[in-house]
């Protein structure tokens, strides 16, 4: 497998050349240090993953571990070159390397996007209020609304009291209805920073006559203020009205002309797409819901508050095109304003009508999903074993979960071993003579690994429908991470989510958001953009 130095791999991220570096340890790995523009792809998920993220073949690759930890990256290339990509590399000493030659190593994940909104607050000094302030007001009873800029998921688990739901590219298309009095105080909320900083920050670009502030750390620094936050809330920001939407559209215009936002219509996108030279991403900013119903044949769904916060997560390619459709335009002009800013060179509208193009339906295919309904596991034959020979013959076989180890610490079938996919050749090679059968939560991974474990002397199978289908029959099971075969390295838990001591993650949490600003200047390889 070919190797690229770090001085080289230095050179290529400063260009403007279209690669992808591609860090292929588990996410919690991932999280303990990693190069700033390095998207997280495990070695365990590689080959169902890679198409969404690098979908053009003749793609740049640098592939990174650390091996003097665990070693993946030769795995990986091969792996790939296996799949038909032609120019893979694996970074010469690793992540180690890199940084041994003095050059920066970041923490946790999403980083570039989060330290573009430590930028963003830093340049254009987004107004904001402590959480104590926003509770005085709220007493008072002074005009006022609260928008969670999250997801529903994220705003359903936790959220400030009165608020509203209205996930970021969605603001300035569903604010005017919320708040139509220009006197009327907009507060802005995430889980901590980067979401209220951006959305606010929309707002106030986007020209609305309301004062605007971003809450200062979120619902983290609402519940270290000492004050209690609501749960299982479903208030959602309505649709919005034909005076509101005529608003919105206003707001995006000058939007677009201060942030010099192209249009591309999708004839022009279908002759990108042919490009051999160039990738190009075509993303669906909508609402998940929105885009289940009905969406363009081609386009993935990317939320676009959520793209903001974790590009990474939907485009893997640095200095690719991209693509952004909404049927009114302005969740797609708001998302690219942001994008250019982050640095991203060609981004465009479809300025199409949207509903005249080819549409598709079907579940939302965003980041990390849409692989699953690949040809790679359609192709598949049938796993074979079902839930009620398992359950007769549990005591002799050894089952290995899959999964994310959370959703085995929660559940998982009796006896069941756990082990991340990467690992699991290793682990079998000691377990001669067993009978093994493999599960996940829907099954579909475990199809995928059976067809490529090679284990002789050993029997192994799939199991049909996986660990959800056991659940959903009522049938026994086993909670804890009781039987761990693996590092359980596969995730990066979110402050809120640590086992004990929740605030003391959450204050650390906060002061690496803060601390992104300097350490993005030292790293020198960001290409942010202050308008």
């Amino acid at each position: 497998m070919k190797t690229i130095t770090v001085q080289q791999l230095h050179q290529l991220i400063q260009s403007n050349q279209e690669c992808a570096l591609v860090d292929v340890r588990e996410q919690g790995s991932y999280s303990s240090g990693h190069l700033l523009f390095a998207i997280c792809i495990p070695l365990s998920r590689l080959d169902l993953l890679i198409a969404d993220l690098v979908p053009r073949k003749l793609t740049p690759i640098v592939l990174m571990d650390r091996p003097e930890e665990e070693s993946f990256a030769e795995r990986a290339g091969e792996c790939l070159e296996a799949i038909g990509y032609e120019n893979v590399r694996i970074l010469s000493g690793g992540v180690g390397a890199w940084h041994d030659h003095g050059l920066e190593l970041f923490t946790g994940i999403n980083v570039p996007s989060k330290a573009f909104g430590e930028f963003i607050e830093h340049v254009y000094d987004t107004p904001r209020l402590a959480a104590s302030e926003v509770q005085e007001r709220l007493e008072a009873g002074e005009d006022m609304v609260i928008v969670d800029s999250r997801p529903f998921a994220e705003f359903q688990r936790m959220n400030i009291p009165t608020g509203t739901d209205m996930p970021g590219a969605e603001l300035v298309y569903r604010i005017h209805d919320l708040a139509p009095d220009p006197q009327t105080l907009i507060v802005v909320n995430c889980a901590g920073r980067t979401r209220s900083i951006i959305g606010a920050q929309s707002l106030i670009n986007a020209g609305l006559p309301n004062p605007v502030v971003a809450l200062k750390d979120g619902t983290m620094g609402w519940h270290l203020s000492g004050f209690e936050l609501e749960h299982g809330t479903d208030r959602v920001a309505p649709v919005p009205s034909r005076t509101g939407l005529a608003k919105a559209q206003a707001s995006a215009a000058k939007v677009r002309r201060r942030f010099g936002v192209s249009g591309v219509n999708q004839a022009h996108v279908e002759h990108w797409l042919k490009d051999p030279q160039r990738s190009t991403f075509c993303l669906d900013v909508r609402s998940p819901e929105e885009y289940a119903v009905s969406h363009v044949a081609g386009y993935r769904n990317a939320p676009g508050g959520q793209l903001v916060q974790a590009t990474d997560e939907y485009v893997g390619v640095r200095n690719a095109r991209i693509v952004l459709a909404d049927e009114a335009g302005v969740r797609a002009t708001m998302t690219a304003s942001w994008l250019l800013q982050m640095g991203w060179r060609e981004v465009y509208v479809l300025e199409d009508d949207y509903a005249c193009l080819p549409q598709n339906s079907g579940s939302p295919s965003g980041a990390w999903s849409s692989a699953w309904t690949d040809d790679k596991i359609d192709g598949l034959p049938p796993a074979a074993l079902t839930t009620d020979v398992l359950a007769s013959a549990l005591r002799q076989v050894t089952v290995v979960d899959l999964g994310p180890s959370p959703a085995y610490e929660v559940e998982h079938i009796p006896g069941a071993v756990w082990c991340t996919r990467a690992r699991l050749a290793g682990w079998l090679a000691d377990q001669s003579g067993q009978r093994v059968v493999l599960t996940s939560p829907d099954g579909r991974l475990a199809r995928v690994a059976l067809s490529d474990t090679y284990a002789p002397g050993l029997q192994i199978d799939a199991l049909d429908g996986g660990t959800e289908k056991w659940i959903a029959e009522g049938r026994e099971t086993s909670t804890g991470l009781e039987r761990t075969v693996s590092p359980t390295d596969d995730v990066w838990f979110k402050p809120y989510d640590h086992r004990g001591e929740q605030e003391k993650f959450m204050r650390e949490y906060l002061t690496w958001e803060v601390a992104l600003v300097d350490q993005i200047a030292r790293d020198g390889t960001t290409k942010f953009r202050a308008f």
